[in-house]
C-alpha cells in the first residue's frame, strides 16, 4: 500500500515537474484549500420524488346503494350504483377524468331517484290523509242514495 502512495505521488510530481508552478496556479490551489471545495471526483447523486396530486372524486357509492335498496323507482338507484362502481374503478386505475364523468352521471341519477321518491312519498301522504275523507264522503253519498230510493 505504501508503494502505491509513493507511485501516485511520484507520478503527480513528475507531471507537474515538467513546468514550474506559476503564481496563479498556486493562488488557485490556496483558494481551493481555504474554501474547502470538495474534490470533483465525488459523484453527485440526486433523488426525484414524484408526488401525485390526488384529486378527490366522490363516487357516490353509498348514496347509490341506499337508492338501490330503498328508492329503486324505474331502476334509477341500480343504474346509479353501476355508474358509481364504474367511477370507483376508473379512480383506482388513475383515470380521474373518466371517474369524474361516471360520478357525475351517478350523481344525476341519484338526484332523479331522490326527486321521484319525494314526489311519490308526498303523493302517498296526501292520499293517506285524503283517502279516509274521500271514503267517508262516498259512504255518506251511498247512504243518502239508498235512503231516497
Amino acid at each position: 500500500m505504501g508503494a502505491m502512495n509513493h507511485a501516485s505521488q511520484t507520478s503527480f510530481t513528475r507531471a507537474s515537474a515538467g513546468s514550474p508552478p506559476n503564481y496563479e496556479m498556486l493562488r488557485e490551489e490556496h483558494e481551493v484549500s481555504v474554501l474547502g471545495v470538495p474534490p470533483p471526483a465525488v459523484p453527485v447523486t440526486s433523488t426525484v420524488i414524484n408526488i401525485r396530486s390526488e384529486t378527490s372524486v366522490p363516487d357516490h357509492v353509498v348514496w347509490s346503494l341506499f337508492n338501490t335498496v330503498f328508492m329503486n323507482y324505474c331502476c334509477l338507484g341500480f343504474i346509479a350504483f353501476a355508474y358509481s362502481v364504474k367511477s370507483r374503478d376508473r379512480k383506482m386505475v388513475g383515470d380521474v377524468i373518466g371517474a369524474q364523468n361516471y360520478a357525475s352521471t351517478a350523481k344525476c341519477l341519484n338526484i332523479f331517484a331522490l326527486v321521484i321518491d319525494i314526489i311519490l312519498t308526498l303523493m302517498f301522504i296526501i292520499l293517506c290523509i285524503a283517502a279516509p275523507v274521500i271514503i267517508a264522503d262516498m259512504i255518506q253519498l251511498m247512504k243518502e242514495s239508498f235512503q231516497r230510493s
